[in-house]
């Protein structure tokens, strides 16, 4: 319990003692404030220092090759201990600037404006990381058990629309984290942020479709296609968190990766299982787009939305499909040299 002073003594003692507290706090604000400049300041060093090694560096880089012809083997052989060495540097600038305050691009500063979203200390970065992670999660959780719903609880069009509009506040919102992510040192997939844009222009044109005859044709399909792909992306999830967690453990990647990369490294005998439940995904937005451009050709096809649904759903299977086949190549090229090497 807080002190309650009951005599005017006491509380002329009280007041004496929060007259030197606020002499404290002023002083520690003051500290504060002259900390956060000379923070700054060095933060606009360090990036400068930055840049201009990376300038001198791809100079120099582009010197040697000029020089390589004339030299001595042993030069030669200086030369190329030199090259490993500039070319180890960008990782180690990345790090770096994982710290530094960076300019927003172009969908963050449309989004947020020019705000500096850096985080300057990995615990920051990691809470906002996990906080993303368990983001994904719950809305995977919620999302199977809405499509759930409305593919055999409820078949209202208000109930459709809210599910899409909760399809485009989840795609969105993660874009703009994983921006976030992204500017804060998080090897995030271009396809993976690609993919996000995708599906959240194809939810909002399913948000847009008007309820028909044609609406209806495809309805029960695409709700049926939701509830599975929250499935797979609830296996999903678990399966990368699991192989990520291993690979941090191993140091062998970067501690601000996402569950979204890690399925791509290791535990192959986990990734055969999710496997095919990935490829049937991915063939089911192929049916999908197919059904949809059928759709399109029928003499009472009036809404734009059935061919731009097909477009994306075309896209989706395009890039997942092969982003998968690299990853079973990737793997399949990494088991070979282990195997060699044994």
């Amino acid at each position: 319990m807080l002190y309650s002073p009951t005599t005017i003594k006491e509380c002329l003692q009280e007041w004496e003692a929060l007259e030197k507290d606020y002499q404290q706090v002023q002083e520690t604000h003051r500290l504060y404030r002259q900390k956060l400049e000379e923070v700054s300041k060095l933060q606009d060093s360090c990036s400068a220092y930055i840049t201009r090694q990376k300038k001198k560096l791809k100079d120099l880089s582009a010197s040697l090759e000029q020089c390589r012809e004339t030299l001595s083997p042993e030069e030669v052989s200086a030369i190329e201990e030199i090259q490993d060495h500039i070319r180890e540097r960008p990782n180690v600038f990345f790090e770096m600037e994982s710290f530094l305050p960076k300019k927003n691009g172009l969908y963050l500063s449309l989004v947020l404006g020019n705000v500096n979203i850096t985080l300057l200390n990995k615990q920051a970065k990691f809470a906002y990381k996990d906080e993303y992670e368990k983001f994904k999660l719950c809305l995977t959780v919620l999302l199977l058990l809405f499509s759930f719903t409305c593919r055999f609880v409820v078949t209202y069009r208000v109930v459709d629309a809210l599910f899409n509009f909760l399809l485009v506040w989840y795609y969105c919102t993660l874009t703009i984290r994983e921006s976030i992510l992204i500017s804060n040192g998080s090897r995030i997939k271009g396809w993976w942020v690609f993919h996000h844009y995708v599906s959240t222009f194809l939810s909002g044109v399913m948000l847009t479709w008007p309820d028909g005859r044609l609406y209806q044709m495809f309805r029960n399909q695409f709700l049926t296609y939701s509830l599975y792909q929250s499935f797979v992306q609830f296996l999903q999830y678990y399966y990368q968190s699991g192989c990520l967690y291993r690979l941090r453990a191993l140091g062998e990647r970067h501690n601000m990766d996402l569950t979204v990369e890690g399925f791509q490294s290791w535990m192959w005998r986990g990734l055969t299982f999710l496997l095919p439940f990935l490829f049937f995904g991915h063939f089911w937005q192929l049916y999908n787009g197919l059904t949809l451009f059928r759709m399109a050709q029928l003499p009472e096809c009036k809404e734009w939305q059935v061919a731009m649904c097909g477009a994306s759903y075309l896209v989706l299977f395009m890039g997942n499909f092969f982003t998968t086949l690299g990853v079973v190549y990737h793997k399949y090229k990494h088991n070979r040299s282990k195997a060699k090497g044994l």
